[in-house]
C-alpha cells in the first residue's frame, strides 16, 4: 500500500467524510481484532485495537468539532499505515483499512454547520 497515495486520498475528503471513513475504520479494527487467531499476542492485539481505536475516536471528534489542534491528515495516515514491528498488529491495521477503502464512498460533503 502506497502511504502517499493514502494521504492525498484521505486529505481529498470532505471533513465529514473524513470522519465516516474515520468512524467506519474503528468498527473494522475491532473486528479484526476480535477475528484473529488466538494464542499468546490476542492480548497484545485487543490492546493495540483498543488504543488505536481511542487516538481514531478522539481524532474524528476533533474533525467534527472543527479543532485547529487536530493533527495533520498526513501524521494521522502514516500512525495507520506505517510498518510495526508486531506484524500482527500491522496485519490487523492493514486489513481493516483495506476493507474500508474497498467500500466507502464519498458523499462530497462540502458543508458542514458549526453553530458556535
Amino acid at each position: 500500500m502506497n502511504i502517499q497515495s493514502e494521504i492525498e486520498f484521505f486529505s481529498d475528503l470532505g471533513l465529514i467524510d473524513k470522519a465516516r471513513f474515520i468512524t467506519r475504520l474503528i468498527i473494522e479494527i475491532a473486528e479484526e481484532a476480535k477475528a484473529g487467531a488466538g494464542g499468546g499476542s490476542e492480548a497484545i492485539r485487543l490492546k493495540f485495537a483498543n488504543e488505536m481505536n481511542q487516538r481514531l475516536a478522539r481524532f474524528s471528534y476533533q474533525l467534527l468539532s472543527e479543532d485547529a489542534a487536530r493533527p495533520p491528515d498526513d501524521v494521522v495516515i502514516r500512525m495507520l499505515l506505517s510498518s510495526r514491528t508486531d506484524k500482527n498488529c500491522e496485519r490487523v491495521m492493514q486489513s481493516a483499512y483495506r476493507r474500508v477503502l474497498t467500500g466507502f464512498e464519498s458523499f462530497d460533503t462540502t458543508v458542514l454547520l458549526n453553530a458556535h
